[in-house]
Formats: structure tokens, C-alpha cells, sequence
């Protein structure tokens, strides 16, 4: 009976892959955007945070890094580039507080860090331009 239901539910495979990276870096992008002064900013008053230094580079990985993943484009090296700054972030931000991650506030970052470790051994998934550039170099090897 499981067998059968993993064969079932198996040709769900790529599109699940794309629901998870695509969701991921939605749900990332919302950082970035509130350091930005969006969504409500960083306080809650549109605030948001200077450009310039770690805060600056996080907001950009947040953004920029989230709309490329969303797009699937350069997935891998970039996956390793945000899962590094999650666990950074972790480890600047929560580990000081002491504690398991549920009550120093990591449990996020190290989430995040999870999904992205996972692109990086897994790229883009079947519905991404790197796939769809993976498959136009293939067509011109075979031709």
C-alpha cells in the first residue's frame, strides 16, 4: 500500500521542487523588502535599515538573491551564498541569546539555511531557467 502510493505520488516530484524553492524565496524576500522599509519596515513605522555594512549586504542577498531564486537562475552557488549568511545570521544574531533555537528566535534562519542546503546539493529543480539552460546546452550537444 505505501508503494503504491509513492508511485503515485512520485511524478509530483519537480513541481513540489519548484513549490519549495519558489515559496522559500518568497517567503525571504519579505525580509529583505522590511529592511528595505516595506511591508511595514523593520519597526513596524517603515523604518528600515543603513546599506551600508552587514545589514546592507543582508538586504541585498534578501532581495536580489530571493528574485533570482524565485527565477531559478544560478540557483546552486547562489543557494550556497544565502544558506552561508542564514547560519551566520544564526550564529551573529540568535546563538548569543542562548539556548535551543525555539527560544532564541534561530528556528527561521536555520530553517531557511535547511531549504537552501537542499537547492545547493539539488540546483533548481525541473521548472527554472537554469533548467531550461541545462536543457538548450543539451540539444545543441545532440545535434
Amino acid at each position: 500500500m505505501l508503494a503504491t502510493l509513492d508511485n503515485r505520488l512520485a511524478p509530483l516530484a519537480g513541481s513540489t521542487h519548484a513549490i519549495l524553492r519558489i515559496g522559500t524565496a518568497l517567503l525571504f524576500m519579505q525580509h529583505g523588502l522590511m529592511k528595505l522599509g516595506m511591508l511595514g519596515g523593520i519597526d513596524g513605522q517603515g523604518g528600515s535599515v543603513p546599506m551600508a555594512g552587514q545589514m546592507g549586504i543582508a538586504t541585498l542577498l534578501e532581495t536580489v538573491g530571493a528574485a533570482l531564486m524565485i527565477l531559478g537562475i544560478g540557483t546552486r552557488p547562489l543557494a550556497l551564498i544565502l544558506f552561508v549568511e542564514m547560519v551566520a545570521a544564526f550564529v551573529i544574531a540568535h546563538m548569543p541569546q542562548g539556548g535551543f533555537p525555539v527560544h532564541n528566535g534561530g528556528e527561521v534562519p536555520l530553517l531557511f539555511a535547511l531549504v537552501w542546503l537542499f537547492l545547493v546539493g539539488n540546483g533548481a529543480g525541473p521548472f527554472s531557467v537554469d533548467a531550461a539552460l541545462a536543457q538548450r546546452r543539451g540539444s545543441r550537444t545532440s545535434a
